[in-house]
């Protein structure tokens, strides 16, 4: 029994990195206040204009410089010392923290204003997480990548559970400027650490990946990167599959609209916000404590589909229990539970992918294109919740809520399948473990 416990929970192999740990440690204080303001923007945006549209907006507004910036840091992060990138990134996002938080001070009720220092954070996010997920395979060895990457999934969504049922609860008293300033704080505990790295000038041996050569961090960099994942037809369906679960699946940008009409909480605030917005976390922590079994799994691919179909088929029970809450005011106790029980499954489902996407992109790539498919990566993986974010916005102001919710669900069904019918190859990709010694 106690092997079979040992097998189940987290592999904290990783955490015997000084590096890695002292990174993993600093990121479950600045998750949580990084998490306040990811509920903070959009309770905001919701509270001062009464809108699921305006709240998708932060989709468009987080896309296009996640885009730009995530390209062009992964082109940067191939060229500079990964160190001194990150120092400057998280220093960046320092900065718009505060900014974040002298705006809710003064009482500024300006959505633009509000939406443009997002478009900002997000720039500065996206140099940080592709040079950040660079260097991972640069501290650990392959073989502990997938654990390495479910370990920080973890903390990344207890973060999730932490921001939103905190927020939820203190915004009624405290008021939205508390959540940004306690994030700007947080933020100094990941800066201590990164500041701590060794020197992380990129690994450039002569012919790798047909290259061999120091690439300028601009546009043909960024071609250059997708040359090569164009070369890769396993690494390309990973990033297609997240697309299809993200886009049409996260129905995110709906919560405080759900939360207010369907479970009859205030317009901003409030347990039902606060456990809409952490179920999906709540269920990825619960996954990653019980991910021992992802360093074992040999068939990536075809895990990989699987589950996303299970968060395909929860985003559409999800619907369902809002849409039964919508039309039943004396089961929405109950449709509530129903609802933060699915969501839950939905994030364990999607802990477990995420862990395996990145462990076929960390092993696959070399060291010199590993910053630019980060960027590609992080790009298509924090982009698409926000292409969702306007989608869902947009279409629950002309079906619903809970239409929008379930369809979504139903299109990441039929699109997976349709992937995995047309790419084959990318069912079949598995990985040889090696024997564990002793």
């Amino acid at each position: 029994m106690r092997g079979r416990l040992s097998g189940l929970v987290a592999d904290t192999r990783p955490l015997r990195n000084d590096h890695f740990r002292r990174l993993w440690t600093a990121n479950i204080i600045t998750v949580i206040g990084a998490q306040l303001t990811v509920v903070a923007v959009p309770a905001q945006i919701y509270a001062d204009t009464g809108s699921s549209a305006y709240v998708g907006l932060t989709g468009l507004f987080g896309l296009v410089p996640l885009v730009v910036f995530g390209l062009w840091g992964g082109a940067l992060a191939d060229v500079f010392d990964r160190r001194t990138l990150l120092i400057i990134s998280t220093s960046g996002l320092i900065g718009t923290s505060a900014l974040f938080w002298v705006q809710a001070a003064l009482g500024s009720t300006n959505v633009w204003l509000l939406l443009c220092l997002f478009s900002v954070q997000q720039a500065f996010f996206g140099i940080n997480q592709p040079t950040r997920s660079a260097v991972l395979p640069r501290l650990l060895p392959p073989d502990l990548l997938p654990a390495a990457n479910s370990l920080n999934m973890t903390v990344m969504m207890a973060g999730g559970i932490a921001g939103p049922l905190v927020a939820g609860i203190l915004i009624p008293f405290i008021g939205l400027e508390w959540l940004y300033f306690i994030d700007t704080i947080t933020l100094f505990a990941t800066l201590s650490a990164v500041v701590r790295l060794p020197s992380l000038r990129v690994d450039r041996p002569e012919g790798a990946a047909g290259l061999g050569r120091a690439p300028t961090p601009g546009l043909r960099s960024v071609v250059e990167g997708f040359t090569f994942l164009r070369t890769q037809p396993v690494l390309m369906m990973s990033f297609v599959v997240d697309l299809i679960a993200m886009v049409f699946g996260m129905p995110r940008a709906l919560f405080p609209e759900i939360a207010s009409e369907s479970f009859d909480g205030p317009d901003a605030g409030g347990l039902a916000f606060a456990f809409l917005f952490a179920a999906i976390p709540i269920g990825a922590v619960v996954g990653g404590v019980l991910s021992g079994w992802v360093s074992r799994v040999e068939a990536q691919g075809r895990a990989v589909v699987v589950c996303i179909l299970v968060w395909g088929a929860a985003m559409v029970g999800f619907g369902v229990a809002v849409g039964i809450a919508g039309a039943a005011a004396s089961l929405r106790t109950t449709m509530l539970v129903a609802a933060v029980l699915l969501l839950a499954v939905g994030g364990a489902a999607d802990m477990a992918s995420a862990a395996f996407r990145s462990s076929m992109l960390q092993t696959v790539a070399t060291d010199e294109m590993r910053g630019r498919l980060q960027g590609i990566f992080i790009v298509v993986v924090a982009g698409g919740p926000r292409v969702a974010d306007v989608a869902h916005g947009a279409s629950a102001a002309l079906i619903g809520t809970a239409a929008a919710a379930a369809g979504g669900g139903v299109l990441v069904v039929v699109g997976v399948v349709v992937a995995a019918l047309a790419v084959p190859s990318f069912v079949r990709y598995r990985v040889t473990r090696a024997p564990e010694a002793g």
